[in-house]
């Protein structure tokens, strides 16, 4: 049995912003062995993922793992407001805050292939790309909820949370997502597991010796382009 409703986060709860855009490049086939999917909808190959749009996400579902597209965007039930839906919250706001603990449960996976982070440069902020070396799959570690529209109609949504920046990360930004390893996959996707002291070790930044981070076009910075061309070593 799993929830199916949730009380989201309070309007009170800080918001982190740091993790704005992202790609998603990975067979199905290959998401769906490494999460062990009964079945895998169709991915396609995506350069610019923006908060508000529909994200692939793995939550476990009764007993098994299932992959779903729900909106980026984690809101307040109580919030009306979707254009401020929020992308992330800290790790340090999900660990700390007892406005939390009640959705723990309620984690999620949102496979990526990289990410965007800007650095101001020359009177423009210039977006870098960050992967692993490898090119392998990451695995932001995220939030999911239900949110209730005005009109009484329900979506599912979720957030990315975020980390303190490891060393290739710091000198663009202070922040990064949570990255989590693929050990850890299951413990972080487990719904038995409701202890918040058990996913402790979890929040911890990606070790910086296994990423890459290089400058990139401008072209991300326009949603209408979206493609391999935004992630174009420049």
């Amino acid at each position: 049995m799993y929830i199916t409703r949730v009380n989201v986060i309070p309007a009170f709860i800080e918001r982190d912003t740091m993790c704005e855009r992202f790609t998603l490049n990975i067979p199905q086939e290959v998401i769906g062995k490494i999460f062990d999917l009964p079945e895998v909808p169709q991915i396609e190959p995506r350069y610019n993922i923006a908060p508000g749009q529909a994200v692939a996400v793995v939550r476990q579902i009764a007993d098994h793992n299932k992959l779903d597209f729900l909106k980026w965007g984690l809101l307040p039930e109580m919030s009306s407001d979707a254009i401020g839906a929020s992308g992330t919250f800290s790790s340090e706001t999900v660990r700390e805050n007892s406005a939390f603990h009640s959705i723990t449960a309620n984690r999620c996976i949102i496979p990526a292939s990289g990410f965007y982070k800007w650095l101001p440069m020359d009177n423009h902020e210039q977006p870098h790309y960050i992967r692993l070396l490898n090119s392998s799959m990451l695995g932001f570690a995220g939030l999911w909820g239900k949110l209730t529209d005005e009109d009484g109609t329900e979506s599912d949504t979720c957030c990315i949370i975020t980390t303190e920046a490891n060393e290739i990360i710091k000198p663009i930004n202070d922040r990064m997502p949570l990255i989590l390893q693929p050990e850890d996959y299951h413990l972080w996707l487990d719904r038995n597991v409701q202890d918040p002291h058990e996913l402790q070790r979890l929040y911890q930044p990606f070790p910086s010796d296994l990423m890459v981070a290089y400058l990139v076009p401008d072209l991300v910075n326009n949603l209408r382009f979206d493609s391999a061309s935004c992630i174009v070593q420049v």
